[in-house]
């Protein structure tokens, strides 16, 4: 076992010193992009006047961006057996993109700074996973990856609580939200230079083990998991069309942000909680519940006529995140074995990743041509059939 799994290596609410740290780390990263992720397709469509269709090819091409990279920075964290230079590239090149989108005039330029953003999460987040995983027993695992999704959630929730005192105070004024975007960001890159810690793995990894980019040498089990989530993402689009259903349902503006803060403090809030039940009960059972959840919930959007239902499926919303981000990562790393792991999740995540470009391009044609109801409606579909395919090939 490394060291750093040991149980006598312990910091804040008994998570080992790594974890915490990368907690952190995840806190104040998406406190940074989430204070402009729920108001970037509001300032697209209101200032920059650009298509839904445009947002889903902006989104689309960005999260395919990212994911590509993840397999790659994935494969090559196993190479080298460190984590942490992959993530402070990585994290680093993210936040320095995030001051040109107060400097974008048209949607081409957004474009390649969300697609520049994304390459930065590419780098880092295999080797993250990765390093989560080294660092905790089985027996652990699900509480370790909750408490990450559960700060990552929270800092996800601050943002857009940030957005909006902002713009309450700043009325409409979008771009100060992208430059004060940059202060938390610069906060996880120096959590990171000087207080994350990792033992060097490399003398544990023979040369003669470590995997080739791909399926190759690696489990069954995780080959068919990764095609059931795949198939399931490309009915899971961008959360950005979740503002722009929020606004068509007559939110006012300002208030979207506090919708994303409702969803992700209820991911914060049950994430770690589900994690520990998945050390218990298994992760199978949990993940099927997940799809579940995003089907009902989704169903719920595209019927939805009032402002007072979307507040609730939001903080529903949240439940399918807890169910599903950090248990899909925990159940990777038990059937992965050390020095494999950074692959694993990168092929994972390239995998899932590439699926969002034509889940956010559907979703952007079929709300054009038929409206919001059959947009989520197909996506609520695809997640049921995600569920059965778990249940028949017991996956």
């Amino acid at each position: 076992m490394n060291s750093s799994a040991e149980p006598n290596k312990r910091g804040l609410f008994a998570i080992n010193p790594v974890i915490l740290v990368l907690g952190l780390v995840s806190l104040f990263t998406d406190l940074s992009s989430n204070m402009i992720v729920p108001i970037l397709p509001l300032y697209l469509t209101s200032v920059l006047h650009v298509q839904v269709g445009s947002i889903g090819i902006i989104e689309g091409i960005a999260e395919s961006t990212a994911s590509i990279l993840k397999m790659f920075s994935g494969w090559i964290t196993d190479r080298l057996g460190k984590h942490k230079l992959l993530m402070l590239i990585g994290y680093g090149l993210s936040n320095l993109t995030k001051p040109f989108f107060a400097l974008s005039a048209n949607w081409s330029q957004v474009l390649i700074i969300r697609f520049s953003d994304r390459f930065g999460k590419g780098i880092r987040t295999s080797p993250r996973d990765a390093l989560v995983a080294d660092s905790t027993s089985k027996g652990e695992r699900g509480k370790a990856f909750g408490f990450r999704r559960a700060m990552d959630a929270l800092g996800a929730a601050l943002g857009p609580l940030a957005a909006f005192g902002i713009l309450a105070i700043y009325a409409g004024n979008y771009r100060l939200v992208f430059w004060l975007s940059v202060i938390p960001g610069i906060l996880a890159v120096i959590l990171i230079i000087f207080f994350l810690k990792e033992k060097d793995r490399r003398e544990n990894v023979k040369q003669a083990s470590l995997p080739k980019i791909g399926f190759k040498n690696l489990d069954r089990r995780f080959i068919w998991f990764s095609l059931i989530f795949t198939f399931f993402t490309v009915g899971n689009f961008s959360d950005a069309f979740l503002a722009l259903r929020a606004q068509d349902a007559g939110m006012l503006s300002a208030f979207i942000p506090l919708a994303f803060f409702a969803l992700n403090m209820s991911s914060s809030i049950f994430s770690m909680p589900i994690g520990m039940l998945s050390d218990r009960i298994g992760r199978r059972p949990v993940l099927i519940s997940g799809f579940l959840i995003f089907a009902a919930i989704y169903f719920g959007f595209g019927i939805a006529k009032s402002v007072s239902w979307i507040w609730i499926l939001f903080v529903l919303y949240g439940f399918y995140y807890a169910f599903t981000e950090g248990i899909q990562k925990a159940y990777i790393a038990d059937i992965v074995p050390e020095g494999q792991r950074g692959t694993a999740m990168g092929t994972f995540n390239a995998m899932t990743g590439l699926a969002a470009l034509p889940a956010s391009i559907m979703a952007g044609y079929l709300w054009q041509t038929f409206g919001p109801m059959v947009a989520f409606s197909t996506s609520s579909a695809i997640a049921v059939i995600a569920a059965l395919l778990m249940i028949i090939l017991r996956i």
